[in-house]
């Protein structure tokens, strides 16, 4: 009786204490998920880089609206207005109202 109980705590120690334990064990599952989510995010942009390539690749228009986005290109006979905003705190300019003193 008493061997068997020497083995159950040497198992146990094992479990809890020992290498590759219940606690390493679930650290490593969590470890897991958080690379698995990961992977899933990193292929949907992979996904998504693809398709832009393609239609890079295919259409004028993705090319033409990268043009306008990023290097602030226009087409002949286009005109470009760029709206500001106002800093805080400053008041906005003149709009052509007149004001009541």
């Amino acid at each position: 009786m008493l061997l068997l109980l020497v083995c159950l705590i040497g198992l146990q120690y094992r479990l809890w204490f020992g290498e590759a334990n219940l606690g390493d064990v679930q650290a490593l599952q969590q470890e897991i998920e958080r690379q698995r989510a990961e992977n899933d995010l990193l292929v949907n942009r992979n996904h998504q880089l693809d398709a832009e390539v393609k239609d890079l690749k295919q259409g004028l228009e993705a090319l033409e609206e990268r043009a306008r986005n990023q290097l602030g290109m226009i087409k002949e006979g286009e005109s470009f207005f760029q709206l500001v905003p106002a800093l805080p705190g400053k008041p906005p300019a003149d709009s052509g109202q007149s004001r009541n003193p």
